[in-house]
């Protein structure tokens, strides 16, 4: 099983009334992939973090195989979700992969 974590910053002019309404939609369409996406076994997605942290939502997934993990990446309903949910509105991106 592989984990696949990634971490978002907001962009510096994305305002604070709109980033709650951005969460939920980009929560409710990668953990909407779940049994859209080859492999992808779960997807969660954390927005209500704690002030200590260093980037503003975070999304932990749990794949079958590395081969599941490459496919996500490519998988059209992955990157539409990603390009319409998330990309426009952040500016930075961590990601950790690791085999469980």
């Amino acid at each position: 099983m592989i984990k696949h974590i990634v971490m978002w910053k907001f962009k510096e002019e994305i305002a604070e009334e709109s980033k709650p309404e951005i969460k939920a939609a980009l929560k409710e369409n990668l953990e909407g992939l779940v049994g859209k996406v080859p492999g992808l076994l779960k997807a969660q997605v954390l927005t209500e973090l704690m002030p200590s942290n260093t980037h503003d939502m975070a999304l932990i997934t749990e794949l079958d195989s590395v081969e599941s993990l490459k496919g996500y990446a490519m998988n059209p309903a992955h990157v539409a979700a990603a390009d319409t949910y998330v990309r426009p509105f952040v500016c930075e991106r961590s990601c950790l992969d690791y085999e469980v």
